[in-house]
């Protein structure tokens, strides 16, 4: 697998080991200041817009999550007795060959990556992207980002959502907005339609790479789903009739916390124990339940019936789920957009963001009211500053469509851009719009990205989560793998589970791997200091890809200054680089790379150069009129010095 060596930026610098470290990326602040004139003065009315907004974000709320996710890995990790059994052979060939890539074993990853290129190479849309992933992680295969782009984009037109993401993050690092914020945007409006309809899942931290319940890695390790202490008290609690105890159980198979395999089935079996003891909070879990068909036959009559039920207990989130079904003529004898926003603002005046989010939408869509975007933007910058996702996803619309505001509102980082003044040039006023539009979309991508990371595929982490918990290192690493390549972001450093994950990927002959083994031996993070093994890592690299040549050439001249010379001055300048090299990649970005600054620098390089060639010159000039006015001087023998 080819080790990037793009950032080599410090070349005068002769020790650059630490540039082939992964760099987290800080999010920067961003500031939105609306005014009247952001908004447009004539919105046109809302005649068509079904094909760019659906109304609450249910276009595909009669599919189930392996239709919104085809393909999807659910049916290896989550079976369930409901789920659609593979049609066709392609199918079967394609699951029994994910399930071998899982299995850490080498001999049956060997025939899995086999059976996969074979699915592929008959158009099934699942396996191109499975292949696309293997090629661009350097799984089983010698990497090749080329190859990973072409199966991605065939998957991708197939109707592959994980490859429509992992080419999204691909623009993205790019800066290639045009193309991912069109992507994104399918992918939101896909995640939208899987969200529940009266509240948010209790799981509300964005999705990570190693995302939990808990983010204490002693908590972690803890949360082993049915093998837990902690669980199997609680559900000896509930088997003993306490109703909390029922609730709590029929969430975690629900949603699948607490590294639990969700299992909707059983959900639904504790919260109706949890209802015949009285408790309400599992009356509107089953309201959900049965308006999404989960676990059960779809019955809108019956999840009114339970959502009614909890609203009467002072659950008012409730009375979004009402609303929603009174907006569509779900359960109910017909639309209602007059009830509907009755619920919707008792919901929001009982402090409920979902609330909010709604009457965003109706407002937006002139449903049942006036069309008002101004006040329908005040409702979801309400739901988002409370973490509403479905408001990102509106508001990312709103920005990148331009309905109801200009497209050019400048989303600026602080500090950053060109400013709008009163008195500007024409060409200076094409250059400030031309940035905004391209940095509003810049800021969609962002909001979109956002939501698409809730959407099914992100099971993922779970599965993942459970696999590391129970100690499954090869399975947690190919899903960790999976998510990274989707985009998903990292968080805390972990240094021992790194070295986990690089053992497992060592053995499959990844370079990568092997070199950061290399690197963490070196430091001493997450596995001995050792010199020597540092050194037999770094080599095995090299051996496995001689495009390694370079970066292993440092990391060696590395290894022998800190054997030579411990303690040095080289040894504390190569130890501060991993300070100094974002420092100053900023420094690049913010101030040599800023447009006037760009300018003033050149134009004092071009002074520069030119002030040396015109000195240059005049010396050599002096030096030739030296030679000619030099008179001819006799020798130590008298005779004149020849021409």
């Amino acid at each position: 697998m080819p080790i990037p060596t793009a950032n080599l930026l410090l070349l005068f610098i002769p020790l650059l080991t630490i540039s082939f470290l992964t760099l987290s990326v800080a999010a920067r602040p961003y500031v939105l200041v609306l005014s009247q004139e952001d908004f447009k003065d004539d919105v046109p009315p809302d005649s068509d817009s079904s094909a760019e907004w659906d109304e609450f974000g249910d276009s595909d709320s009669h599919k189930s999550e392996e239709d919104l996710d085809p393909g999807s890995w659910r049916q290896i990790f989550e079976p369930s007795p409901t789920d659609p059994q593979p049609q066709s052979d392609t199918e079967l060939l394609y699951y029994s060959s994910v399930s071998k890539l899982m299995t850490g074993d080498s001999r049956l990853m060997e025939e899995g990556s086999g059976e996969i290129e074979a699915a592929a190479e008959s158009g099934y849309p699942a396996a191109q992207s499975v292949l696309g992933f293997l090629w661009g992680m350097g799984l089983l295969r010698e990497r090749s980002k080329q190859k990973a782009f072409v199966y991605h984009h065939f998957a991708s037109e197939g109707g592959n959502m994980q490859s429509k993401m992992a080419l999204a993050y691909l623009y993205t690092r790019q800066d290639m907005f045009d193309k991912s914020v069109k992507l994104y945007a399918e992918l939101a409006e896909v995640a939208v339609n899987s969200f529940l309809i009266s509240k948010d899942s209790p799981v509300i931290e964005p999705v990570r790479l190693h995302n939990g319940a808990e983010e204490n890695k002693e908590a972690l390790r803890k949360s082993k789903g049915e093998e837990d202490d902690d669980f199997q008290i609680l559900e000896y609690q509930a088997q003993k009739g306490n109703a909390a105890a029922m609730y709590k159980v029929g969430l975690f198979y629900y949603f699948g916390l607490r590294g639990l395999r969700r299992d909707h089935s059983k959900a639904l079996s504790w919260f109706l124990k949890a209802v015949e003891k009285g408790e309400p909070r599992s009356m509107e879990l089953l309201g959900e339940i049965y308006a999404r068909g989960a676990g059960v036959e779809r019955n809108y009559t019956k999840a009114f019936e339970w959502l009614t039920l909890a609203s009467k207990h002072h659950l008012y989130s409730a009375y979004n789920g009402i609303g929603y079904l009174y907006v569509k003529g779900y359960g109910v004898d017909s639309k209602n957009y007059t009830k509907a926003k009755e619920y919707f603002e008792k919901a929001a005046d009982n402090d409920e963001v979902g609330g909010h989010y709604n009457l965003g939408v109706m407002y937006l869509k002139g449903i049942g009211v006036k069309r008002d975007v101004k006040l329908a933007c005040k409702f979801f910058i309400v739901a988002a500053n409370h973490g509403q996702p479905k408001a990102f996803y509106q508001l990312a619309k709103i920005f990148h469509l331009g309905v109801g505001f200009k497209k050019n509102v400048p989303l600026d980082p602080i500090g950053k851009g060109p400013k709008i003044r009163k008195a500007y040039t024409r060409r200076e006023k094409s250059e400030c719009m031309s940035w905004q539009r391209a940095n509003a979309k810049k800021r969609a991508t962002a909001l979109y990205k956002l939501v698409a990371e809730r959407g099914p595929w992100s099971s993922l982490s779970r599965w993942a989560l459970e696999a590391y918990l129970k100690g499954d290192v090869g399975k947690a690493y190919m899903l960790y793998s999976r998510m990274a390549e989707m985009g998903y972001e990292g968080t805390a450093r972990d240094y021992d589970r790194a070295a986990e994950a690089y053992m497992h990927a060592k053995s499959q002959s990844n370079a990568q791997a092997m070199f950061n083994l290399g690197y963490m031996h070196e430091h001493g993070q997450g596995l001995p200091l050792d010199l020597h093994l540092a050194k037999r890592y770094y080599d095995e690299a090299l051996e496995h890809d001689p495009a390694a040549k370079l970066p292993v050439t440092l990391a060696l001249t590395s290894l022998w200054v800190r054997k030579n010379h411990a303690d040095s001055l080289l040894v504390h300048i190569i130890d501060s680089l991993p300070d100094v090299y974002p420092k100053l990649e900023a420094w690049v970005e913010n101030v040599l790379l800023e447009e006037g600054n760009a300018t003033i620098l050149t134009l004092f390089a071009c002074l520069l150069t030119v002030l040396y060639l015109r000195e240059r010159q005049r010396r050599q000039a002096v030096a030739v009129a030296g030679e000619v006015a030099q008179p001819n001087r006799p020798n130590e023998l008298g005779v004149a010095a020849p021409m």
